[in-house]
């Protein structure tokens, strides 16, 4: 018996801010073209270091250094489409991201789980994938999926393995992470045609993208780079994530960390475009900080993450923003807070898409009832990003002018029209029969267990899912 996926709900600004003056813009973008021209970025794959030279690039081909001057970095960008449409396994649950909305992932590609049923911590395997690409599909909230922890019983093809789970177990868009080959990348591409239904509407609505990270500092991986070639040609959408450390991998402040990490990015973007004009990009800024007594990584403020997507723009490209996450290593109510503030700033700020839902312990460790506590979250920020709205209907005088002084607005059918729009939780502030509000970990992991009994998405067609199985069994022979 298969069960009806929810509409997704983005966050629909109705108001705008900024965190960059142009002039803070203008400088960052000088800032760019400096560290590109005068210092240049390492990139050792051969496929990409003379696809650099044939488009007016300086390369140092024994040190496989790549220095870009601002025309060729402004000419190459200048193909690559401010919008495209990031597809769903239907129509209804396309991305479309010129609409001005802002659509939200989960976490990837953790390491540990909590088990679903026993409460134990042991390594994540597919059926984990599996089960959260479920509960994902059920969440309005989420607008696109991240294979949120890794396969590791599938040790030789783990990436392969995490797609199949999600595009058998969700409608949505998926977005991985750890394709990051170009062997694994081709297979993905078939995969990906398999659940389009052909390569046209593959190239028309692309139902898988792939996010590729730089090295910080200043270079590139050479498997990575071809495999984001690969995709590119395929018209598969493809980004790039800078994650320099400040303090570390990234210059001691702030401003020094984003000028580095840009520049990573954007040297990628150029070379997807240099190879294919047109081809989909989008680029991604998400930097953490290193402790300066212990080496560990923490996060920056929410504040840098929006600034990340005002670069994105400057460029001409859309963004994929850091939002939720956090190194908590037990679900809490306090605990996922600060995720919502980052958010609902890159929302304000104009974010297409973000990501982090749901994993804890600096994205490595999911909880059953992680995502169910951070889509709490997010109904909040959509909330908040949504403004008011005066029209006469909710402004209410007909209403008010009829209940009168010391009255009540339980009979009037306004109150039952609109009471059931705002929206209650299921999670918090619920009450039990005697009247106190029951602990909202408690009812998250309640919901997410009636999420895997009673939710069961569309399959798949037998074809497809054959095809799928297919696939992956040519994988697994060749990389074994």
């Amino acid at each position: 018996m298969y069960t009806k996926t929810p509409p997704i709900q983005p966050i629909r600004p109705a108001y705008r801010i900024r965190i960059l003056s142009d002039e803070q813009l203008e400088k960052f973008k000088a800032n760019t073209f400096e560290i590109l021209e005068k210092t240049g970025i390492h990139c050792p794959s051969e496929r990409a270091l003379k696809i650099y030279a044939d488009h007016g690039a300086k390369v140092d081909f024994e040190k496989q250094i790549v220095k870009l001057s601002a025309d060729v970095i402004l000419e190459a960008l200048s193909h690559a489409p401010r919008y495209y449409t990031m597809g769903g396994r239907t129509e209804a649950f396309d991305l479309d991201l010129s609409k001005g909305l802002a659509y939200e992932a989960t976490d990837g590609t953790g390491t540990k789980t909590i088990d679903y049923v026993t409460g134990e911590l042991r390594s994540s395997i597919k059926d984990d994938v599996a089960k959260s690409a479920r509960i994902a599909d059920y969440l309005s909230s989420i607008s696109f999926y991240w294979p949120m922890v890794s396969a590791q019983d599938y040790p030789s093809t783990p990436s392969l393995h995490e797609l199949d789970a999600s595009f058998n177990n969700t409608l949505k868009h998926v977005q991985t992470p750890t394709v990051v080959e170009e062997v694994t990348t081709r297979y993905a591409i078939e995969m990906a045609k398999v659940v389009a239904g052909n390569e046209e509407t593959m190239r028309k609505r692309p139902p898988l993208s792939l996010l590729i990270c730089t090295i910080a500092p200043l270079a590139h991986d050479a498997e990575s780079m071809d495999a984001a070639l690969v995709a590119a040609e395929a018209g598969i959408p493809v980004g790039f994530m800078a994650m320099p450390n400040t303090g570390s991998t990234g210059p001691a402040t702030i401003e020094g960390t984003i000028s580095e990490g840009d520049a990573e990015i954007v040297s990628a973007m150029v070379l997807m475009q240099m190879a294919y004009p047109g081809a989909p990009i989008y680029h991604s800024f998400m930097p953490g900080m290193t402790h300066p007594r212990t080496g560990a990584y923490i996060s920056h403020d929410a504040i840098i993450y929006a600034a990340g997507v005002e670069l994105a723009h400057m460029w001409g490209v859309p963004t994929l923003a850091g939002t939720f996450g956090g190194g908590a290593s037990k679900p809490s109510w306090e605990s996922t807070m600060g995720g919502g503030v980052a958010s609902l700033l890159c929302a304000l700020c104009g974010s297409e898409t973000g990501s982090g839902m749901g994993l804890l312990e600096g994205s490595t460790l999911l909880y059953p009832e992680g995502l169910v506590l951070d889509a709490e979250i997010y109904h909040s920020v959509r909330s908040n990003a949504g403004g008011v709205d005066i029209s006469s209907e909710n402004m209410a005088l007909d209403v008010i002018h009829k209940v009168g002084q010391r009255g009540h607005y339980l009979s009037q059918p306004h109150t039952r029209e609109h009471l059931r729009k705002l929206g209650y939780s299921e999670v918090v502030y619920t009450p039990d029969m005697d009247g106190k509000y029951r602990n909202p970990i408690e009812m998250a992991r309640e919901k997410t267990d009636w999420i895997l009994e009673n939710h069961h998405p569309t399959p798949l067609s037998d074809h497809q899912q054959a095809e799928l199985n297919r696939i992956l069994k040519s994988a697994d022979k060749e990389l074994a």
